[in-house]
């Protein structure tokens, strides 16, 4: 016999604006859970492919199993998201949620959250009042209140109602990591901090710390978190896993505990893809708490939560030969529109010279001109092809908080507490454009000859160590030091060259009673591949090769840098501020090895040294 469909409708005002509760409201996962929805994994024994994103779920409530049909979620950011979900396994057929978040006038937000059920029998026709219209009912503003809270007052992660209490001998170990952390050298209030935190934080939030954005949430340096959480894996405090991201929904589809467990070749099941890893996009260094300190314990609630994707702003699913209307607020940037199972992607830029409407139309495929928007605008989306699709919109930009593989690995203090890290022999992974510096001392064998030996030796042990402090303490990493010459890797072109013009100004101007040092030096922006040489993570490519010439052209004292590395602003800046003693002095010349081709390059020194000369300088061997 068929059943009355059940309605809830419920009417919150909060004192925070939509865009601070997003965050919060659209965490689907973490709302279910918060609101006792037991944990939910995917259906057994149905792994055929549904389209558009759906999914076969279940789960067990009170004894009994329930199995359902998930669409995809919609939303609109940050405004309002939906769901439905059809059940074949247990009391109810069919459920709708919807949440709409709109603005006050004096402030703050109305949240309107709505539950449309359908019993499938007796069993539903007397457990969904009893659930939505009281227990849940409850819940929900208990959990939406705690979220107002939050976001209003700006905490990042809201802390767990009841978190299980750590031991004696856990907090005693704690603490004497707290001591090892500061005598190590870490900022003392970046430690306060992240004990804090993992002591008080939700299994949600510890299960993947990322270090930048735990920096900008408390306002300190994301170096000094960076670094506070490498020394704590090596203390034991904190394991670190690598995640590989989806160029799609950037979300991570494998975790692993080393380098060397990376396979370049991955696949998205969610947006059916294969893609290849680099290590400046699609790798990020995550952390959690060691399970001796603390356990976090996460299981998935809701699959298709709209936070998991927080770059898509807009997701509708529109059944075949219909268009919809949707009024978007967005903010001035680079957008992308796409489906789920078509070919194809329009651009869209929002600016605020862009049309207040437009069509976006697809059939076969997505395509069509660049639309160009204005951050307050209504897009009609028509959907002209047999199927239905899931039409996607979504920022180009990648969040800047991610500490990619990239930047981590060319950092000093990641190879000096992680040497062994490294990727399996025979792997290459593209690192994305650095700079690459060569060094060399100049006149070394003269040296040797007038001083002995031992001595020599000593001073150029002693050279290294400047070079190894200059670059570190310029975010760079020392790679490799061959005979008296060093190879470093920056990701910032005005970095190195600052670098390299601080560790010369250093050997050139010794104790009184050593002789100086003169530093030859050469320097290329460009992309390069990651490999493993010698049991450590090295880089080759044409730019590692290019700068390894460029340090050949050095007469000391100076270096020689390319087009890439002069072009750069801040490189420019730093040569051409009104208080700086450099000077930058182009030349040509042929490079062997390089299709015989004039590369214009720049030979930067000191003003007050003796005059760089333009002209070309042997290759050989010093």
């Amino acid at each position: 016999m068929p059943y009355r469909d059940f309605h809830y409708r419920w009417e919150y005002k909060l004192k925070s604006s939509p865009e601070q509760l997003w965050s919060f409201v659209a965490d689907t996962n973490r709302f279910n859970r918060d609101a006792g929805v037991p944990a939910l994994e995917p259906a057994e024994g149905k792994k055929q492919r549904l389209r558009n994103a759906r999914r076969r779920l279940r789960l067990s409530f009170l004894g009994v199993p329930v199995e359902w049909e998930e669409q995809p979620f919609e939303w609109i950011r940050p405004s309002r998201f939906g769901v439905v979900r059809k059940y074949s396994k247990g009391p109810i057929a069919e459920l709708k949620i919807l949440a709409e978040l709109s603005p006050l006038g004096g402030g703050g937000s109305t949240l309107v959250y709505q539950i449309w059920a359908t019993p499938k029998s007796v069993l539903g026709f007397l457990l969904i009042p009893l659930q939505f219209g009281y227990a849940i009912h409850r819940k929900f503003a208990s959990a939406f209140e705690s979220y107002d809270k939050t976001a209003f007052a700006e905490i990042p992660v809201p802390v767990e109602s009841s978190l299980p209490e750590l031991s004696s001998a856990v907090l005693s170990r704690l603490e004497a990591m707290k001591g090892k952390l500061l005598a190590d050298g870490a900022d003392p209030q970046v430690v306060d901090k992240l004990i804090d935190f993992i002591e008080r934080a939700d299994d949600f939030s510890l299960s993947r710390l990322r270090p930048y954005a735990l920096a900008d949430q408390w306002s300190e340096s994301r170096r000094a978190v960076l670094t506070a959480c490498l020394l704590g894996t090596r203390l034991g405090l904190l394991d670190m896993q690598w995640d590989l991201l989806c160029p799609l929904c950037r979300g991570p589809q494998e975790s692993e505990t080393s380098l060397s467990a990376i396979s370049s070749k991955v696949h998205c099941e969610t947006c059916r893809i294969d893609f290849t890893v680099n290590f400046d996009r699609f790798v990020e260094i995550t952390f959690k708490p060691n399970a001796s300190i603390r356990r976090a314990e996460v299981h998935d609630y809701c699959m298709g939560s709209p936070q998991r994707t927080p770059h898509v702003i807009v997701q509708q699913l529109l059944a075949p030969h219909t268009s919809r209307d949707l009024v978007l607020p967005l903010e001035e940037g680079s957008y992308r529109l796409r489906t789920l199972e078509l070919p194809g992607e329009q651009l869209v830029t929002v600016t605020a010279a862009g049309a207040a409407t437009a069509t976006a139309r697809i059939s076969d495929r997505v395509f069509g001109e660049e639309l160009k928007l204005a951050p307050r605008t209504t897009l009609q989306l028509e959907n002209a092809s047999d199927a239905e699709q899931l039409f996607i919109l979504e920022r180009l930009q990648w969040s800047d908080q991610a500490a990619t593989a990239a930047e981590v690995t060319a950092l000093q203090i990641f190879r000096d507490l992680f040497s062994s890290e490294a990727l399996r022999p025979g792997e290459q992974v593209s690192v994305g454009t650095l700079t690459v510096l060569f060094t060399d001392l100049r006149h070394s064998t003269q040296l040797y000859r007038e001083i002995g030996d031992a001595t020599a030796f000593g001073r150029v042990l002693n050279h290294f160590d400047v070079l190894k402090k200059a670059i570190a303490e310029a975010d760079g990493a020392l790679v490799k030091t061959i005979g008296d010459a060093v190879m470093g890797v920056f990701r910032d072109p005005a970095s190195a060259l600052n670098a390299v013009l601080t560790a010369q100004e250093i050997l050139a101007t010794p104790p009184p009673g050593t002789e100086p040092l003169t530093l030859k030096a050469g320097m290329h922006s460009g992309p390069c591949i990651a490999v493993t040489l010698n049991d450590r993570l090295d880089y080759f490519g044409s730019t590692v090769n290019m700068a390894a010439r460029l340090e050949g052209l050095s007469t000391g004292n100076d270096v020689i840098i390319s087009r890439p590395v002069h072009d750069d602003p801040d490189v420019r800046e730093l040569i051409d501020a009104p208080d700086t003693d450099l000077q930058a002095v182009p030349f040509e010349i042929v490079l062997k090895g390089f299709d015989e081709e004039r590369f214009e390059l720049w030979r930067v020194g000191r003003k007050t040294a003796a005059a760089a000369t333009s002209s070309p300088v042997s290759l050989g061997v010093d």
